[in-house]
């Protein structure tokens, strides 16, 4: 009889909405004074662009630019880099090496336009070992359902870690269908945040964000014309960023998709989509909302 009361309770408890709004978010915002300078607002490199996936880390990149960080780096994997972003030069391109060696980096994303060769698994290895928080994001998390042991090390890690997966990475990551996904998001968000002490991002339609502890909050901003290429890329971007500024995981994950709903939402007020909406207006766009979040009272 307890069993089951208790597993009454655990339904009830997932059954419950925990939507996301405007005042719970508001209380995350990184606090800014006059006084401030770059190096309070944290370092976030970017890591992954394989051969003909480079748009993803500028993506990225220029999203966590956007949204505050005060330095970031990006490193690709592809040959023959650019040295510089030309759009956004603030963007410090370095080689893998070079980030690895970085004593400042408040956090690290790791997937965007990764692959999976054997580079890109040597690498997400080299970091899975660092005492640094970590957003996981597209190929990053193919490789971890590919390699069990790459899932173990996410586990034990010490450092805080976000996953975003779409349906098909998470159903990848718990050997289901991605149907299957979508019919029970908030479970699976939940069973991926505990199985890898994470915070979990389950993106799509209604954004989940599970934490291991048994929290998790559904996103009540967004539209479709975020069914569009690079916005995830962007979405990591800005979780990172924020990471870097100070959030922890789970408030990082809330506030980033949010605002990353709500720039969409403020890009179709201003008759900008859903049909054509891309994810470098988005990334702008959610520098406005951040900055309009921090002007409410």
């Amino acid at each position: 009889m307890m069993t089951k009361n208790k597993d009454i309770k655990i339904k009830q408890r997932i059954a419950e909405p925990h939507f996301l709004t405007a005042r719970m978010v508001k209380s995350a915002l990184p606090k800014r004074q006059s006084d401030e300078h770059k190096g309070n607002f944290g370092s976030v490199a970017i890591l992954g662009g394989y051969t003909g996936m480079v748009g993803a880390v500028l993506l990225a990149a220029r999203a966590a630019l956007h949204c505050g960080a005060g330095r970031i780096y990006a490193a690709m994997l592809c040959k023959n880099a650019p040295a510089v972003d030309m759009l956004q030069p603030e963007i410090m391109l370095r080689s893998m090496p070079e980030i690895a060696k970085l004593p400042q980096l408040d956090c690290v994303v790791l997937g965007p336009g990764l692959g999976q060769s054997i580079p890109a698994s040597v690498l997400l290895e080299f970091w899975l070992a660092q005492n640094v928080p970590l957003l996981l994001d597209a190929d990053a998390l193919n490789l971890i359902s590919i390699h069990p042991r790459l899932a173990v090390m996410v586990k034990e890690r010490i450092a805080e870690t976000v996953i975003t997966p779409h349906a098909g990475e998470a159903a990848r990551l718990l050997g289901v269908s991605a149907q299957q996904i979508q019919q029970t998001r908030t479970e699976s968000a939940l069973k991926l945040a505990k199985n890898l002490h994470a915070t979990c991002v389950l993106k799509g339609a209604s954004t989940i964000c599970a934490h291991f502890d048994g929290h998790w909050f559904m996103n009540t901003t967004g539209n479709v014309g975020l069914a569009s290429g690079g916005t995830g890329d962007v979405l990591s971007g800005m979780i990172g960023s924020l990471i870097a500024q100070g959030l922890s995981t789970l408030d990082a994950a809330k506030l980033g998709v949010y605002v990353h709903g709500a720039a969409a939402d403020a890009l179709l007020k201003k008759g900008i989509g859903p049909i054509g909406m891309t994810a470098s207006e988005v990334a702008l766009e959610a520098r406005n909302v951040l900055n309009a979040l921090n002007l409410r009272n």
